[in-house]
């Protein structure tokens, strides 16, 4: 596909600092002019002052100005707004005010990493020694950021801003509620929701594999029990593992690993899901919390997140 990564994410909250901490300590180091780094995907995180929690831009990589020029002339045929230059195209969404910068850049490469030996019925890979998971102690790094999910009070809007208009492909639906969407192939960089205020609903980051995921979060929640939102647990619509915290700001921050990957769209046949097989197929159920955030009234009036 023309478009092929999520690259970064610029995101308000009235309390800037106190959310950059939470995201260094998550395993984001320092990039260049503020901004949070992964390991493989580089500066993919800013945090801002905003009134309110919310996804402020988003950025996305394509291949060359005939990938921006195409992308322009969707936009405009759909009506909205879209500003073309030599090497990127910037718009936003009418629905949320999310802007969104489409810009030529490399597609990432990420060396792969073995997880394993892992053994199993008839399979002993790893003889006389203990699991490779149990033995780290390095403090866990995402890779690269995967995705980042929007609430809007205009659904059919929003998805067509980003599917039809910016170039993503749909991979699943929940009825009624949301579309999972991608420009990589990845299963979803963008998931969208509908809700009665805009605002950020989480962050998800890409781990080594299950392991890192526990021991990210049983770091994170080591001093701090009350970041822990929901997980252990393993998704449908995306097949990834999961385990979801909460930030500063309100903002759920999840680790992920082992996410479908869609490389011939002539292979996958998008779902619409509906009831609990749309969020998990295993795990504990999600808490109201985590549907409903418990912010949500002082959003739709306005008042500050602290």
């Amino acid at each position: 596909m023309a478009l092929h990564r999520l690259s970064s994410i610029i995101i308000g909250v009235p309390n800037p600092a106190e959310t950059i901490a939470y995201y260094t300590e998550f395993g984001l180091r320092p990039g260049a002019d503020g901004w949070l780094a992964t390991t493989d995907g580089g500066d993919q995180l800013r945090v801002v002052a905003a009134p309110t929690r919310r996804l402020v831009e988003v950025r996305i990589g394509a291949d060359d100005h005939d990938d921006l020029a195409a992308a322009a002339s969707r936009l405009r045929a759909l009506e909205f707004p879209a500003q073309l230059g030599l090497t990127e195209l910037v718009t936003h969404d009418p629905a949320t005010g999310v802007r969104a910068v489409v810009r030529i850049e490399d597609r990432l490469a990420q060396d792969p990493r073995v997880a394993g030996p892992y053994n199993g019925p008839g399979r002993d890979d790893r003889v006389g020694s203990r699991a490779p998971g149990i033995l780290r102690t390095d403090p866990v790094r995402p890779r690269k950021l995967g995705h980042a999910v929007l609430a809007t009070t205009d659904l059919t809007l929003t998805t067509a801003f980003f599917r039809d208009g910016l170039g993503f492909k749909a991979s699943d639906y929940i009825k009624d509620a949301g579309a999972f969407l991608r420009c990589s192939t990845d299963h979803h960089n963008i998931l969208v929701l509908n809700a009665p205020v805009t605002f950020l609903h989480h962050t998800s980051w890409q781990v080594d594999d299950i392991d890192d995921i526990g021991r990210g979060a049983t770091h994170m929640l080591e001093d701090h029990p009350e970041r822990h939102v929901w997980g252990l647990g393993r998704h449908h619509a995306g097949s990834n593992f999961f385990w979801y915290l909460q930030d500063p700001a309100g903002n759920f921050s999840e680790y992920y690993s082992d996410m479908d990957c869609i490389v011939d769209d002539q292979l996958w046949t998008p779902e619409t899901l509906e009831g609990a097989r749309g969020l998990f197929n295993w795990g504990p159920p999600p808490p109201p919390s985590f549907l409903h955030p418990e912010d949500l009234a002082a959003l739709m009036t306005g008042a500050h997140s602290t």
